[in-house]
């Protein structure tokens, strides 16, 4: 088969063997070609290319011999690294960092989208104009859109902490289609109607369990998750601190400290919690139990399989899903008034702005009182020569 040619040598019948030393090891790797004199030529040149590479510090192991164990031990060294190669690892790495429920959504945009769109290329040849292309050929919401490039962006944005990429693309751009509704849009409460004729076709614990959510406005997966010990009879509270979605192995924290907060009772949620002790008190623990299998829910998607659905086909109520049950929460405080403040903090939002953003629709607009009680407090009504009333301050008058 021939003999060694400076550490190229025919392996078998069908494949030749290079060396080389790569980071303070000898390496050895083969390529599947006949050892022919002129592919026995052709391997020396290309140990010659990767030698020049690695004394450039340019070389990609993984890139260059991507079966190879070795080079996935020592992973890709520059931006040649296929985009879907990099999202497998990176979502390896988030493991330990992510909630499963984040995660579990990244993986399905990873493997669902990303991968079959633009998985082929590699880091180095995603682009905005890339991301565009791909983005436009989806058929989708522009929240969906945003839900898929907020993973790449992520993705992308540690692969330049990692030095594979010398920017992030999507880095203060997100592509969007115009015409199509904004992500605030898909907010589509329910009417008081709409509430009781949902409740009237619930019974036992589902019934609870709905009434709660309309008037507390917790996440579908901290509903679940809510225990007896999280209530504060005396303050009329529940403190709201972790969630369980369907991805979850157990409960986990929020995502922001705004979510773990105390939430005030109001009396139809006091109704609801004080009609659960019937089914569920004396177990303690978990509040809301499965009434199917007379044990807490699994996750999150359980609720809208197990009754809400077939909830809303008794109760002849246009379809929408359990989260909708936080939108009317907040739809319902906006519209009676409430400050946008307390509700983002009964909501578990870091601030009001994004209450303002997505719920203004709903706060009062008309008749509006705003800054009367201000003037009726600090300020008083003085003749000028003209006849023309005027609001000036008390201080004002006294200093006059």
């Amino acid at each position: 088969m021939g003999g060694k040619r400076g550490g190229v040598r025919a392996a078998s019948k069908s494949s030749i063997e290079i060396s080389f030393m790569f980071e303070g090891e000898q390496c050895r790797e083969r390529i599947p070609l006949e050892p022919s004199p002129a592919n026995l030529k052709r391997a020396e040149r290309h140990k010659a290319e990767i030698e020049t590479s690695i004394y450039n510090g340019t070389f990609d192991y993984a890139a260059t011999f991507p079966k190879s164990a070795r080079g996935q031990r020592l992973g890709h060294k520059t931006g040649l690294v296929p985009l879907s190669t990099y999202l497998e690892t990176w979502l390896g790495r988030k493991q330990k960092t992510l909630k499963a429920s984040t995660l579990d959504g990244y993986s399905k945009i990873v493997k669902g989208v990303l991968v079959p769109s633009m998985g082929h290329l590699s880091l180095t040849l995603i682009t905005r104009k890339v991301v565009r292309e791909a983005m436009s050929k989806i058929d989708a919401s522009n929240k969906r859109l945003s839900n898929i490039q907020s993973c790449l962006r992520s993705a992308l944005g540690d692969a330049v902490d990692e030095e594979l990429i010398a920017a992030n693309p999507l880095a203060g751009w997100t592509y969007s289609v115009k015409g199509k509704p904004r992500a605030e849009d898909d907010i589509d409460p329910f009417s008081p109607e709409d509430q009781r004729l949902i409740l009237a076709s619930a019974v036992g614990q589902y019934r609870n369990l709905l009434q709660f959510a309309f008037w507390t406005g917790l996440r579908t997966s901290e509903l679940v998750a809510l225990e007896w010990g999280d209530v504060d009879w005396l303050r009329g509270e529940v403190r709201i601190s972790r969630g369980l979605t369907k991805a979850a192995k157990e409960a986990e924290v929020p995502k922001t400290a705004a979510g773990i907060r105390s939430v005030k009772l109001l009396p139809m949620a006091l109704d609801a919690l004080t009609a659960q002790k019937t089914y569920t008190y004396i177990v303690g623990a978990t509040i809301f139990h499965d009434p199917r299998y007379s044990k807490p829910f699994d996750g999150d998607q359980a609720i809208r399989k197990s009754f809400w659905i077939p909830t809303l086909r008794r109760a002849k109520v246009r379809y929408r899903n359990p989260y909708q049950t936080r939108h009317t929460y907040a739809s319902m405080m906006l519209s009676a008034g409430e400050h946008p403040m307390w509700v983002a903090k009964q909501m578990g939002h870091t601030d009001w702005t994004m209450i303002a953003r997505v719920y203004g629709r709903w706060i009062p607009s008309e008749n509006d009182m705003s800054g009367s009680k201000a003037a009726e407090m600090f300020g008083t009504s003085v003749q000028l020569p003209t006849g023309t009333p005027v609001q000036l301050p008390l201080a004002h008058l006294e200093k006059g």
